[in-house]
């Protein structure tokens, strides 16, 4: 279709030519200033030319040019054009648009729709950068779920991508549960408690917390238990591997369990000296300074900002010095075009300082780092508090999906009909989250409910599961009644109104993930995606699909059907929601 608008558009640029040497108007940049518009309502056309930035220069109104335009055009068109008002309203060959457009899916879907907007481009996505202090929660779901779509979606627009993880595993709050295990844990492990790593070592991060309000003096432990950590203190050091294993081997475990993956991992531990290796090099440039107390800092007035502690006066870290380091450290080992860091909107603060920090070191990559800043992801009754045990923790939430799923499924009576209504369930769980957690800008806070988002009905995961898996039901029984939509088939036959618009949005599809792949948006894929199992079931309801009495005609609208499944499993992959052939 895009192609199609494309032909148009030189059409018309160059009738518009013909019209300003017949009048004596001089100029060369007709094509340059036509603009592309999409008319208000379908019945006016597919695409509108605006006649307005020519009228200066040909001294006529707009619809006098229209008018002058038209009779420029030569016979031979791919639809025709109309004059209205100021516009010239184009109405495409729609057999000429199915043929293109079905043929491109149903040969090859993939180059159809991946455009190539960022061919050649290395691009580093970091996301999920997970505490070894405590389960993942549903905060992290949506950072997870953002991360992994974005690098499908710029991988599928093709650049080159890597994904990363920064696992925070040192530092005052790895400290505080480490502190709380050595005193209290009593060896427990988690084969002998039979509570997952990760887990376990959250219990003792939210026993750290309450033991502190009872003792004032369970600060000064944790923070010089980080201070023998950072000397090296054997016992130390043997405590903290242990438990950062517990929690590394949990979130393992999730990961798998929600199909997110890295390419990568970094950890805090291996990068945060390097950091205060740049640190020196910048106290000793003069881009930073010692202060009274002996901390080392940055002055950041020419950007509207206070100064920055970058090293404590007693020489340990602070969260930015890794940061500084891990960055340095990435593009060593992988020099990017573009490092996105998917990470939270209250760190903003943060990465202003750490970019403008980067770039006062002499970094000219710092250019290319961006903060993919999100929303909170709040519940009904308020914000969720991890050292008060108050979290929505992941494993537990996936599991309460799954078994809201599954008793959908039952209620259905559909239980015997699928193969594994477990695995199913799983699956119809993760579409549910991962859908709700993209569907949205993500700069938008959002309320999680789960019965909201398990719906089969409305703008919901389920729902566009359930539309593949009808359309699959539709092609297994076409094939039975031995419809062959694969071969010599008539696409100028779908003429209709739902087909049409069926059509349309198929097409609008790569443009549709090259925007997204640009903007760094999942939500713009999620919101096609809908768009096109809605546009789907209107042409489902209104038009017979293999009960209709033309042959050639039910080749056609099953082949549609096939295209559209081929396109909505494209779309889940790039949105992290399992395909379902059955449900």
């Amino acid at each position: 279709m895009n192609q199609l608008k494309e032909q148009w558009k030189k059409i018309i640029a160059q009738a518009i030519k013909s019209v300003a040497i017949k009048n004596n108007v001089t100029g060369e940049d007709w094509a340059q200033r036509l603009i592309l518009e999409k008319p208000p309502k379908a019945e006016l056309g597919d695409v509108a030319f605006p006649m307005f930035p020519y009228a200066r220069d040909f001294k006529k109104s707009p619809p006098q040019i229209g008018l002058m335009v038209l009779e420029e055009l030569p016979q031979d068109l791919p639809g025709r054009a109309v004059a209205a008002g100021p516009y010239i309203n184009v109405f495409l060959d729609r057999s000429v648009i199915a043929k293109s457009t079905l043929s491109s899916i149903l040969e090859n879907s993939q180059t159809f729709l991946h455009p190539e907007n960022l061919q050649g481009r290395n691009i580093m996505v970091e996301f999920s950068s997970p505490n070894t202090n405590k389960p993942l929660h549903l905060g992290h779901l949506r950072n997870n779920a953002l991360g992994e779509s974005c690098a499908r979606i710029l991988k599928a627009c093709g650049a080159e991508v890597r994904k990363v993880n920064l696992i925070n595993d040192r530092g005052i709050h790895i400290c505080k549960s480490m502190l709380a295990y050595k005193e209290k844990g009593q060896g427990e492990t988690p084969e002998s408690s039979g509570i997952k790593g990760d887990h376990l070592v959250g219990q003792y991060y939210v026993k750290y917390n309450q033991w502190s309000k009872e003792d004032e003096n369970v600060e000064k432990q944790a923070q010089q238990m980080l201070r023998d950590w950072e000397a090296g203190d054997p016992e130390v050091v043997k405590l903290w591997k242990q438990m950062n294993q517990w929690t590394l081997d949990g979130l393992k475990e999730t990961y798998e369990n929600t199909n997110i993956s890295f390419d990568q991992y970094y950890f805090e531990s291996q990068v945060y000296m390097l950091g205060k290796e740049y640190i020196q090099k910048g106290l000793d440039q003069g881009v930073f300074y010692k202060a009274e107390d002996g901390s080392i800092r940055i002055d950041m007035e020419e950007i509207g900002l206070d100064s920055k502690v970058l090293l404590r006066s007693d020489g340990t870290s602070v969260y930015i010095t890794q940061d500084i380091g891990t960055a340095i450290s990435r593009h060593s080992d992988w020099p990017f075009d573009q490092l996105i860091y998917v990470v939270g909107n209250e760190q903003e603060y943060h990465f202003n300082v750490l970019f403008h920090i980067l770039g006062k070191l002499g970094f000219e990559w710092t250019k290319h780092l961006h903060h993919l800043s999100y929303g909170m992801v709040n519940l009904p009754e308020g914000k969720m508090k991890s050292r008060e045990g108050t979290i929505v923790d992941a494993d537990e939430l996936l599991v309460q999906l799954t078994s809201m799923a599954l008793e959908e499924i039952r209620s259905k009576g559909r239980e015997g009909e699928l193969d594994n209504p477990q695995a199913t369930a799983h699956d119809i769980a993760l579409g549910a989250l991962h859908y709700f957690l993209l569907q949205v800008s993500p700069k938008k806070d959002m309320v999680f409910n789960p019965k909201e988002c398990l719906s089969f009905n409305g703008n919901t995961g389920p729902y566009l599961q359930y539309t593949t898996s009808r359309i699959s039901s539709m092609l297994r029984k076409a094939q039975k009644q031995g419809i062959n939509w694969t071969d010599n088939v008539d696409y100028s036959l779908l003429k209709e109104e739902q087909e049409w618009e069926l059509l349309r949005v198929m097409g609008e599809f790569p443009a549709i993930l090259a925007q997204a792949g640009d903007s760094i948006n999942p939500s713009i894929v999620a919101t096609h995606i809908y768009l096109l199992a809605k546009t789907f079931s209107r042409f489902y309801h209104d038009l017979q699909v293999l009960n209709g009495s033309d042959n050639e005609l039910v080749k056609a609208r099953t082949a549609l059907s096939q295209a559209v499944l081929l396109m909505m499993k494209q779309g889940f992959e790039l949105i992290n929601i399992p395909f379902l052939d059955k449900m």
